[in-house]
């Protein structure tokens, strides 16, 4: 579907070592600031355990997972908003993003250098957070200006609508706050989707430390958890410097040795990618069979003819009805069809059907 994630931050906190584990694209992970010039956009695989799963009971020629693109976008520094450093680039190369991954440092190393001259994780959140507020509230500004005669004349009840939401923004922003916090409704949020607001995309906030915090977390990770609250935002704890060395491991094996000496389930990179897979609102449904096992994207809510027409457009135009599994019967009668159309676990879903993540589907269509 070509979602991106971008990863943003100061210089030096750690988002392009973190970037060069999540991709096999390298960006120059270096100790001075803005190693990163131009965005580096790696294309990354979403672990699905239910994609291996399906794999071992089909046993298909070909197998496809779901990917999302993950930005590394370059430093940013106080001033961005009036061109500051590498500003209007970065700002730029963020709007294009569909959500935000930001990464914060929350450890304490001497040999590294930060921009700033100490630690101070919520300051570094502020410097990029007010970055981007001013962007917004310039974006807002004009638009404003725009509309604001015909608003206040009251012929134009879309344009005194319009000026009402956007005028919420602007006190929300001027008060130092995003606008994905801004108290409106989400009918009204259309007044904004022509200026693509910096602050109203989802945002997930990556705690770098080090390795003796993994996970348990530090007292820098409880300020950041403390700071963001009101913002509905996830919270992940990773240490950069450990993927970078589980990234340089070779086989599974060794991979999974590592992180049970360091008493971890599952690497950070893959709970990262999960979750901005969250992040980006998406869901995944299935196509299994011998030729194809397949993970497909969607966005939730999808109906089950947009689903089709992620194939093929086609699909969503002449669709007639899909044939829905649940991922847990497919799974519990081996992929049988004759055995889950006797247990009664295939459904024939039409075109209100929503399609549900994890759902094994087949499609008619006629063109």
């Amino acid at each position: 579907m070509g979602l991106q994630c971008g990863i943003v931050g100061l210089p030096n906190v750690g988002k392009s070592t973190l970037f060069n584990c999540l991709s096999n694209a390298k960006a120059q992970a270096a100790n001075f600031p803005f190693c990163t010039i131009e965005p580096n956009v790696g294309v990354i695989t979403v672990p699905d355990e239910r994609l291996t799963q399906l794999v071992e009971i089909v046993e298909p020629k070909n197998t496809v997972p779901n990917v999302i693109e993950i930005v590394d976008i370059a430093g940013l520094v106080k001033g961005a908003s009036k061109g500051e450093g590498l500003g209007n680039q970065f700002l730029g190369n963020i709007r294009s993003t569909n959500a935000i991954i930001h990464v914060l440092r929350c450890f304490d190393n001497d040999n590294v250098i930060h921009v700033d001259g100490s630690v101070d994780p919520i300051r570094d959140k502020e410097i990029i957070d007010t970055e981007l507020q001013l962007k917004d509230l310039d974006s807002i500004e004009k638009k404003i200006s725009k509309i604001e005669k015909m608003a206040k004349t009251g012929g134009d009840k879309d344009a005194k609508r319009a000026f009402d939401v956007l005028t919420i923004y602007k006190n929300h922003l001027l008060a130092g706050k995003s606008a994905r916090t801004a108290p409106v409704a989400e009918e009204d949020k259309d007044c904004i989707e022509d200026i693509w607001l910096l602050t109203a995309k989802p945002v997930m906030y990556v705690c770098n430390v080090d390795e003796a915090s993994v996970n348990t977390g530090n007292a820098y990770v409880e300020k950041v958890k403390a700071a963001v609250k009101e913002e509905n935002a996830e919270v992940l704890i990773i240490s950069a410097q450990i993927e970078s060395e589980i990234a340089q491991l070779e086989t599974y094996e060794e991979r999974q040795m590592f992180l049970d000496d360091l008493g971890l389930i599952e690497s950070g990179v893959n709970k990262l990618i999960k979750a901005a897979y969250k992040l980006l609102n998406l869901a995944t449904y299935f196509t299994a069979g011998v030729q194809e096992v397949r993970a497909w994207t969607i966005t939730k809510g999808f109906t089950a003819p947009q689903a089709a027409g992620v194939i093929h457009t086609d699909f969503e135009k002449g669709f007639i009805r899909a044939e829905v599994i649940k991922y847990e019967d497919f799974v519990k009668y081996r992929g049988s069809e004759a055995a889950i159309k006797e247990a009664g676990k295939m459904a024939i879903e039409g075109k209100t059907y929503i399609v549900q993540d994890g759902d094994v589907m087949h499609f008619r269509f006629n063109v």
